[in-house]
């Protein structure tokens, strides 16, 4: 029995699905989806409808992607409604969400409350003297252009730092109520700590990659692994004696297909052992595992 993970599925093609479906079953297995499977709710629950076939149990949280409403479908769901029409489809294959009462693993590597998070972004991953209205306009000054800016909206609220902050505020009242000394396991779809964004091919894509709020997070909330996807750049990072793990696939040239998706599940639980003291601040690991 372990407690597995990925993200950035990114399936769009019968081929994508079909190496899905190759995925060997996981009876006693979980598997955690840290967002960004499919951009369209039919690919999204055709995802959930194979892979709830092959595991025990799945935790899913939206991406990006999953939140976009297209312009070519204005009467399509945007913002909040977006989001919890995809919650509703993920309930109906049986897939906690973040709107869900958190589980209790039991298996190896002893209990832990794994909380599928949805948080968003705010640009606070920008450069400190750097306004807010200008980051779009810094970004693509080296080619970083989100697609979010056209198709994730934030109704009702004003802004995604507005929806952002919400979101916050309101998962973190939650943590806060959880038992004390039980350690948790988190799953946001974009990274809880800046210095965990490490994308050299695009590194002003940075302000769409999370928020300040939740940099000490690891450290309020007990959190024994924190768990990501969204930078398409696979690694294990420490800080403070938590296992920061970043466990995106990508896009098909983005990973080597002949290893088949099954290679790229980042074991969770009971997982690696810890590192050695000098390591533990800032040791890193790449690629797949």
């Amino acid at each position: 029995m372990r407690l597995l993970a990925i993200s950035d599925l990114h399936l769009a093609s019968d081929a994508s699905f079909e190496r899905l479906e190759a995925v060997p079953d996981h009876p006693e297995d979980w598997l955690i989806l840290a967002g960004d499977l499919a951009e369209t709710a039919d690919g999204l629950a055709r995802a959930f409808a194979v892979l709830g076939s092959k595991f025990a149990k799945l935790v899913w949280v939206p991406g990006n992607h999953e939140l976009w409403t297209r312009a070519r479908n204005p009467a399509a769901p945007r913002g909040v409604d977006r989001y919890e029409s995809m919650v509703a489809l993920a309930r109906r294959h049986g897939v906690t969400t973040p709107e869900d009462p958190y589980p209790i693993w039991t298996g190896p590597g002893g209990e832990h409350v794994i909380v599928p998070l949805f948080l968003l972004y705010d640009y606070s991953f920008r450069p400190p003297d750097l306004p807010v209205e200008e980051v779009v306009a810094w970004a693509a000054e080296e080619s970083a252009v989100c697609a979010d800016e056209l198709l994730l909206y934030p109704d009702p609220y004003p802004t995604r730092q507005d929806w952002c902050r919400a979101r916050v505020e309101a998962t973190a009242r939650r943590l806060a109520a959880l038992p004390a000394g039980l350690p948790t396991v988190l799953v946001n779809h974009y990274p809880l700590r800046r210095d965990l964004v490490r994308i050299p091919r695009i590194p002003r894509f940075s302000p769409w990659c999370g928020t300040v709020l939740t940099e000490d997070w690891h450290r309020r909330f007990h959190v024994a692994v924190a768990i990501s996807g969204h930078l398409h750049v696979r690694h294990t990072d420490w800080r403070d004696a938590t296992r920061f793990e970043e466990v995106s696939l990508g896009y098909p040239y983005q990973w080597e297909q002949n290893y088949g998706i099954a290679a790229y599940l980042r074991e969770i639980l009971p997982g690696p052992p810890e590192p050695a003291p000098h390591i533990r601040a800032s040791g890193r690991r790449a690629g797949p595992r």
